[in-house]
């Protein structure tokens, strides 16, 4: 296969980019704007033929999938389709959400990532930065076996870390089938409510697996010598 060079002009802006993150920055490597515009100068509007490889399955993030970037770098995440071959890397049909998609899509899931719970601009647990929600597309296998592509909340960080995950509702359907009445009382009201209510035993199991380990011989102590 005939593989262009990124400095070979009698390609187009789209693929010289494409195949400059392959050959100067790498997978998994950061890269700026500044240094995209400098390896292309005077080509007009560089910033949005790098955008449209994501249609084609390119993977660059920004700070807002990876918190470790500054503001004005990407990371050249993964490769996708070989654009500088004929017919590939055309925009495909409905690939851009729309307004009404969006806001209809965030409203349904509560504004809540649906991944992790956490709301827009609410600080993560460890401190390290607020979340910003966005929509993503989840591929979903249904009861009937087939599959198909369903948009969901997630924040900057799950984004990230559930892409390629797939949900299985077949297997889903059997998990619940398998409980007895009491538990699946219990699910339906969570679902119900689309929220899941924590007992004191819960949250105090929950506590204690966060303890240090003298901590938690410490606790064991008192409780399982109270019952003994």
């Amino acid at each position: 296969m005939n593989v262009p060079s990124w400095q070979d002009t009698s390609y187009g802006s789209k693929v010289r980019v494409a195949r400059w993150l392959v050959e100067v920055v790498g997978e998994g490597q950061p890269f700026t704007k500044q240094a995209m515009r400098e390896a292309f100068p005077g080509i007009a509007q560089i910033d949005r033929r790098m955008r449209d490889l994501r249609e084609a399955g390119w993977v660059i993030d920004t700070n807002r999938e990876d918190p470790s970037l500054h503001s004005n770098e990407h990371r050249f995440v993964a490769e996708g389709e070989p654009v500088w071959l004929p017919g590939k890397g055309k925009a495909k049909p409905q690939t851009r959400l729309t307004a009404t998609q969006r806001s209809d899509t965030m409203r349904a899931d509560s504004y809540l990532c649906r991944s992790c719970g956490v709301g827009s601009g609410e600080a993560f647990d460890d401190g390290r930065g607020a979340a910003q929600l966005d929509i993503a597309r989840r591929q979903v296998k249904l009861v009937n076996g087939s599959t198909e592509r369903q948009l969901v909340t997630e924040c900057n960080r799950c984004r990230v870390g559930n892409r390629g995950s797939e949900a299985d509702l077949a297997d889903f359907v059997r998990s619940v089938e398998s409980l007895g009445p009491v538990e699946r009382k219990v699910l339906a009201q969570w679902l119900d409510a689309d929220q899941r209510t924590y007992s004191l035993l819960e949250r105090l199991w929950g506590t204690y697996r966060t303890l240090p380990t003298e901590a938690r011989e410490a606790v064991k102590q008192a409780v399982c010598g109270e019952s003994e």
